[in-house]
């Protein structure tokens, strides 16, 4: 069997990089064949087929710069060649479609589909349902283009507030609306149920979306099921991920300098200046920076509590996985995917946008006793690579 994974990027640039990679490494260890199709980038990880990626193109620059990047995103330049000789010389059984859109383009699954190759999509944001991939205008949840507006996104100029930059995205909309994309997909699978729900509500055929959760690669695997998680938790709760407007993260630290409990955040992002010079001499509030994988993996383990206090719409957040393998509850906004991730053993979810309720919520979780062993045991079965590839093979791959 051989399956082409196809992403923008081919290193791990961000969550669906990462998916791509673990997916990739998952599928060679039992036995699948395993290539990959992206553009082309100086920092991408050696491939079979790199010298037939799509050419780099860039949405900044010059007036030529962005016509060529037009071109892409309509699929209308080298991507088409690039992507036709990989099918003639890997000659996949499925096309595993993930983050394609702008910089390779959905005209890689209408070629697939021709050839008669069973074409799956990973959705890792909602850009099939709203031009700028996140549903959020001004800060807050939107489901106009969702419902069905039509110019919402040349009104508010949702693209960086550009409305050059959001003609294109709605041109975008336009040559790959949910008919097309529809057409040439056998599968959309959805990470979340939330995710799921919300393309029904964007009108896609619900026989078409199947649900999923992401996976936990190997290597943190077993570094959390090796935790003795019946040792007492250190006298601390995280927060881990990126220090931006959406992640609810400026709320967090708010509150969190109130609160008589202490918080250490790790990662890096646009906020992180102010949010370090307002509450960098608060005693019970310590920034780690950018931590590796490894440091991420102690910071969980040895926490008592972790915060994901997102204000978007939180698709299958391996930030909520992780924490719940380490065997560390999660204190989760009640939005998106987050909910669904965590019950009454292994968390609490709280409102987003209400300080008060994460007040209380952080709180609560932080004066009850966790039964650790057991969050982990739950979660690590439940996001292992053998129950992932289990269910890949025989409903999404279905070769």
């Amino acid at each position: 069997m051989r399956v082409l994974l196809v992403n923008k990027f081919y290193y791990p640039r961000g969550g669906d990089c990462v998916v791509v990679l673990n997916t990739e490494a998952l599928l060679r260890e039992y036995g699948i064949e395993a290539e990959v199709f992206a553009m082309r980038y100086p920092e991408n990880l050696p491939a079979r087929y790199q010298n037939h990626f799509a050419s780099e193109v860039k949405f900044g620059g010059g007036m030529e710069n962005r016509l060529q990047a037009l071109r892409r995103t309509l699929g209308m330049d080298d991507v088409i060649k690039c992507f036709k000789t990989v099918l003639d010389e890997f000659k996949p059984d499925v096309v595993h479609l993930h983050n394609i859109h702008s910089y390779l383009s959905p005209v890689v699954g209408v070629l697939a589909h021709r050839r008669g190759i069973r074409v799956v999509w990973t959705l890792h944001d909602y850009k099939l349902l709203c031009p700028r991939y996140d549903c959020l205008l001004d800060g807050r949840p939107c489901e106009q283009c969702v419902t069905g507006g039509k110019n919402g996104v040349l009104a508010h100029r949702c693209m960086k507030n550009s409305l050059a930059a959001s003609a294109v995205a709605k041109l975008e909309s336009i040559k790959w609306n949910r008919r097309v994309l529809e057409q040439n997909t056998d599968l959309f699978v959805c990470p979340s149920q939330f995710m799921a729900d919300l393309m029904k509500k964007g009108g896609f055929d619900p026989a078409k979306l199947f649900v999923l959760n992401n996976f936990i690669d190997p290597i943190k695997f077993r570094r959390y099921q090796a935790l003795d998680n019946t040792v007492l938790r250190e006298d601390y709760y995280c927060y881990v991920g990126r220090l931006s407007a959406e992640k609810g993260v400026a709320d967090l630290l708010e509150v969190a300098s109130r609160l008589p409990y202490r918080l250490k955040v790790a990662g890096g992002g646009p906020l992180e200046s102010e949010l370090r010079e307002r509450y960098g001499a608060c005693p019970n509030i310590e920034f780690l920076g950018m931590l590796d994988a490894d440091a991420v993996a102690r910071l969980l383990a040895n926490a008592r509590l972790s915060v994901v206090p997102s204000q978007w719409y939180e698709n299958n957040p391996l930030s909520v996985v992780e924490s719940l393998c380490a065997g560390t509850p999660v204190a989760g906004a009640d939005i998106g995917g987050i909910p669904e991730l965590i019950d009454n053993e292994s968390g609490i979810v709280f409102q987003p946008f209400d300080s008060e309720a994460l007040c209380t919520a952080l709180s609560s979780a932080l004066s009850r006793r966790w039964n650790h062993a057991e969050i982990a045991r739950r979660s690590l079965q439940r996001f292992s690579q053998q129950t992932h590839l289990q269910v890949l093979m025989n409903d999404v791959y279905r070769v």
